[in-house]
């Protein structure tokens, strides 16, 4: 649990972000972390580097309704005080404690507290050691990760989450697939954070980013997902959602088929598509196809639970799964018709 947010188990794929603004900044970091909040984070992490920021944290955290990550690293006497404000905190054991005593002295009052921890290991930032034996791949990430791991397991710490993270999002997949294996083998248990790191923006971050992620999540691995990208941190997050959309591990909104359309398309299909996700988008879990000739009709609607489909120069056909519902529907009627025939099938929601 962190905060009131389950994670791993039968919970769903949480999404989270994190904030850029300087956090000593209370009011702008407030301002941020409700933004990101109202667009879908349930956690967010927020840069936590000295004493002074944690006493900001502890402001922070009474004015939003959201639970809070410290980021740490280098000064254990940080680690230590974020304990007491903090619902999860985010490090590195082996830039932040000098000796292993140190380490196990924060496992147990971490314990005592009941405060998660998030370990991990980036591609570009293992240790001398590491690289000098593994060199800097995939495997070299999950040793780097394992070792610490591996101290919280003896000393039967449960809420640890583990991250191996890549601005590669092939050697961030290999990474976790690797890291399952190793956990596995170890009979350890712990959910795994997923993020493709420093992706970039624009197109390139958020196709990364589905690359990497998407690709874990369809083969089941994954209980927590960050979208790093070089923009507002609040537009990270419908991103999260879409990728979860996009693999079926949690659905937020009504699915949408539709074609791209080509010379046999019978009606202006982008508009009309833009107008039924704006009127049925709410409908969480609901599969819609719009398509635009009947030569892509009903074959290639896949297992829509409804259909929007040309049937000639300005008339609609509207199925329920496969099974023509309404037919030769003028197009000026046609989505009232569609969401009529949604609501006779008991599937609409206001």
């Amino acid at each position: 649990m962190v905060g009131d947010i389950g994670i791993g188990g039968d919970n769903p794929v949480r999404v989270q972000t994190m904030t850029n603004t300087d956090t000593l900044d209370i009011d702008a970091t407030v301002k941020q972390v409700n933004e990101c909040a109202k667009a879908g984070s349930e956690l967010v992490r927020i840069t936590t580097p000295t004493v002074k920021h944690v006493d900001a944290l502890a402001e922070i955290k009474k004015q939003v309704n959201v639970p809070l990550v410290a980021d740490i690293h280098f000064i254990p006497d940080v680690a230590f005080a974020t304990l007491k404000v903090a619902d999860k905190i985010r490090l590195n054991p082996g830039n932040t404690f000098n000796n292993h005593d140190e380490l196990v002295r924060f496992i147990n009052e971490a314990k005592e507290a009941g405060v998660p921890v998030r370990i991990g290991a980036n591609h570009g930032s293992l240790s001398k050691r590491i690289l000098e034996k593994y060199g800097n791949t995939p495997e070299g990430m999950v040793e780097s990760v394992m070792e610490y791991a591996r101290i919280f397991h003896e000393n039967n710490f449960d809420d640890l989450i583990i991250a191996v993270k890549a601005s590669d999002p092939l050697i961030m997949i290999e990474a976790n697939r690797l890291l399952v294996q190793k956990l596995d083998e170890e009979r350890m248990d712990y959910p795994i954070h997923l993020g493709v790191t420093e992706a970039g923006n624009a197109s390139e971050g958020r196709v990364k980013s589905a690359i990497g992620i998407g690709t874990l999540l369809m083969e089941g691995i994954g209980d927590t997902i960050r979208v790093s990208l070089t923009e507002d941190p609040v537009k990270e997050v419908p991103v999260c959602y879409d990728i979860l959309q996009a693999t079926g591990r949690r659905m937020s909104r009504a699915e949408f088929i539709s074609c791209p359309s080509c010379g046999r398309t019978l009606f202006d299909i982008e508009k009309v598509t833009n107008i039924i996700k704006k009127r049925l988008g709410h409908l969480k879990g609901l599969r819609i196809a719009i398509m635009g000739c009947i030569v892509n009709g009903i074959g290639e609607m896949g297992e829509a639970d409804f259909g929007y489909v040309g049937a000639g120069p300005g008339k609609v056909n509207l199925y329920k799964g496969h099974i023509l519902a309404k037919k030769n529907i003028p197009e000026a009627e046609a989505v009232e018709e569609l969401i009529k025939l949604i609501k006779e099938e008991g599937k609409w929601l206001d």
